[in-house]
């Protein structure tokens, strides 16, 4: 397959790139700036140019496709309502030009449910969460399955983890150097669902090939991971105390990860796995995070 993948430069775009690559698949990736363009050529991938603001450039570019996985989001936008009502716009312009076609089309999105539940993919998630900006392009992907797109939406798990990671749990490990303390909100027994890159990117080409149209995924292997847990590995190996803190402390301590920090969430792949036929393999977020995110070149 021909398949258009935006945000095929990020790091966990890099990982889909490979897996779609390894599998047969042409890749065309969209490249924003010459950084961009000469990473994807030198990964094997064509180049298209433009970005996720170019509506005319992504249903081109999904037209001339034998299918679309959309990872990318804009977060150049200030207000993150509008970053999300541009998502919008891209799906439904990337949508509209595969009307018709059966062809498929791949949408990421994130987990946003409340805490103290194990949510499934058939729950359409909690307005109230860090992540439901995501949800009305959500919604605007699963209509797209009424119109002859064979869509479907791929939840991530928050903790993305690998070798490269420059997320959550990468900026946990910088603020415990930078602080002197590895900490928590409150007792830290709040959760986070966690996904290996490699293993996120087999799911992307899974959904490519073979996802029903109209349903959502979740790209989960570890259900919750108590960030106690994580701040505890952290502690150790940076050989600093680990702390527990207040909302209000934690706002100045994580500065802006703090809005996730305290996040309780967990959530389920048990539907995905059985339809998918996906076993994720790799090494779990705390086997990961004792391998190679305490390096220091």
């Amino acid at each position: 397959m021909r398949v258009f993948v935006t945000g095929a430069s990020g790091w966990v775009g890099s990982a889909v790139a490979r897996e779609l690559l390894s599998a047969g698949h042409e890749v065309v990736g969209l490249a924003r700036s010459d950084a961009s363009a000469a990473k994807l050529d030198a990964a094997g991938l064509t180049v298209r140019r433009g970005s996720v603001q170019d509506l005319d450039t992504l249903a081109d570019a999904a037209k001339d496709s034998d299918g679309v996985l959309h990872l990318a989001f804009d977060h150049s936008w200030t207000d993150y309502a509008a970053a999300g009502a541009a998502d919008v716009r891209a799906v439904e312009a990337m949508g509209g030009a595969l009307e018709g076609t059966g062809k498929p089309l791949v949408v990421t999105s994130g987990l946003c449910f409340a805490p103290g539940i194990v949510g499934s993919e058939d729950d359409p998630g909690s307005p109230r969460a860090a992540g439901a900006i995501r949800v009305p392009a959500e919604n605007a992907t699963l209509a797209l399955a009424e119109r002859g797109v064979r869509a479907s939406v791929l939840r991530l798990a928050g903790s993305v983890h690998g070798k490269g990671d420059h997320g959550f749990v990468a900026r946990l490990v910088e603020v415990a150097r930078e602080t002197g303390v590895a900490a928590v909100v409150g007792d830290g027994a709040n959760r986070w669902p966690a996904v290996h890159v490699e293993d996120a990117a087999r799911l992307y080409r899974l959904a490519l090939e073979a996802a029903p149209s109209g349903v959502r995924l979740h790209g989960v292997a570890e259900e919750g991971v108590p960030t106690r847990d994580i701040a505890a590995v952290i502690a150790r190996r940076l050989d600093v105390p680990l702390r527990e803190l207040t909302p209000e402390q934690a706002a100045e301590h994580f500065t802006w990860l703090s809005r996730f920090a305290g996040t309780d969430m967990s959530a389920t792949s048990e539907r995905t796995r059985a339809l998918l036929d996906w076993h994720p393999t790799r090494p779990t977020l705390l086997e990961d995070l004792e391998d190679h995110y305490f390096a220091t070149s």
